[in-house]
C-alpha cells in the first residue's frame, strides 16, 4: 500500500462519544470493542496531524426529544434524555480526544458520514481526495460512510483495522473483509504509521 499524498488526505473520526465507547454511561448505543481503540484513536489522530492530515470529527448530535433520530430509535428518547442529546455529557468526545483549531467537527444524524451533511462538499472545496477512517461502529457509521466514499470516487479509502471497533470481533473483521473486497485498504495502525 503507497502513501497516498497526505495534503489531499483527511481522517474521518466517526462516532468516539461517551454514549458510544464508555459502558459506564448505560447508553443503549455502547459498542463493545469501543473503550479497546480509544488509545490507537488518540495515536491515529496525532499521526495524522503530524502528516498535515485534515482531521475530521463526525459525531452524533441529537435533539434530546429524538426528533431526528431514526424511527428504530425514537423510544430512546421518550423522556428528552435520550443517547448522544445536544448538550449531554454522552454527546462529549471520550477522554484524551480533542478537537483542534485546525480540527473540523461534523454533525450527523444517520449512519453515514455523507447522508444529509455537506461532507462531499467540504472535502471537495478543500482539495481532499482520499479518506482514512477510525472510530465506531464498523457495520454501522464505518460502513456505511466507507462504501458512500467508494461511491463518490475518493481515490484512497482506509480503514484503521485496530483503530475501529464493532460489538464483537467476528462483527468486526466480516465488515472488515466486506470493505476490503470493495477496494478499501485496512492496514493496521502499525502499518499505516510506517507509510
Amino acid at each position: 500500500m503507497a502513501a497516498p499524498n497526505w495534503s489531499e488526505t483527511a481522517m474521518l473520526v466517526i462516532d468516539m462519544q461517551n454514549d458510544f465507547v464508555l459502558p459506564e454511561t448505560g447508553s443503549q448505543f455502547i459498542v463493545s470493542g469501543g473503550e479497546a481503540i480509544v488509545a490507537s484513536v488518540i495515536q491515529a489522530v496525532a499521526i495524522a496531524r503530524e502528516r498535515g492530515i485534515l482531521v475530521i470529527w463526525v459525531v452524533r448530535e441529537h435533539d434530546p426529544l429524538g426528533r431526528d433520530v431514526e424511527l428504530f430509535r425514537r423510544h430512546f428518547y421518550s423522556d428528552g434524555k435520550g443517547p448522544t442529546a445536544k448538550g449531554c455529557k454522552g454527546a462529549e468526545l471520550v477522554d484524551g480526544l480533542v478537537i483542534k483549531d485546525r480540527d473540523y467537527k461534523l454533525v450527523k444524524t444517520r449512519f453515514s458520514a455523507f447522508f444529509a451533511t455537506h461532507l462531499h462538499s467540504l472535502l471537495q472545496s478543500c482539495g481532499i481526495k482520499s479518506l482514512v477512517v477510525v472510530g465506531v461502529q464498523t457495520p454501522n457509521c464505518i460502513r456505511q460512510t466507507v462504501f458512500d466514499a467508494v461511491a463518490l470516487d475518493y481515490h484512497h479509502v482506509t480503514v484503521i483495522v485496530d483503530a475501529t471497533a464493532a460489538a464483537t470481533p467476528q462483527i468486526h473483521y466480516d465488515n472488515i473483509r466486506d470493505m476490503k473486497n470493495i477496494g478499501v485498504a485496512t492496514p493496521t495502525l502499525q502499518e499505516w504509521l510506517q507509510l
